[in-house]
């Protein structure tokens, strides 16, 4: 199965937070599973790095792939027909990253691992 990452999902699972469910856990540790991290996900990291609202061990454009590396997990780019589809989707959740991540599951036909309640409202298959 293929998996996208929501940016918390993944930082809980390398952080290995209490606060990731069993079902994501699980999921996460299956390796028959494809892992996708968007690069919409290192933006908003590296955002939060800059801002002063997330802490990591290592600046984030060595921590991030090293984290990839190290768990299997792939890339996701943003393509321009991802950034386009934004502007179909109802405005239920006003984050940015957020909606780009949606809109990256939806044209991908990929659910994505999310404990955000709001992604249910969206066409989206939501995993937790």
């Amino acid at each position: 199965m293929n998996i996208l990452l929501d940016t918390h999902a993944f930082l809980w699972w390398i952080d290995d937070s209490p606060r990731l469910s069993a079902t994501a856990r699980k999921l996460l540790g299956n390796t028959r599973n494809q892992i996708f991290l968007s690069a919409v996900s290192g933006w908003e990291i590296a955002i939060k790095v800059a801002l002063g609202k997330l802490t990591l061990p290592k600046n984030p454009d060595r921590f991030v792939p090293e984290q990839l590396k190290k768990n299997g997990f792939l890339a996701l780019p943003v393509e321009l027909a991802h950034t386009l589809h934004v502007h179909r989707l109802p405005l239920h959740h006003p984050d940015p990253f957020d909606r780009l991540l949606i809109a990256q599951a939806l044209l991908e036909h990929t659910p994505i691992l999310t404990a955000d309640e709001q992604f249910h409202r969206y066409k989206a298959e939501v995993l937790w």
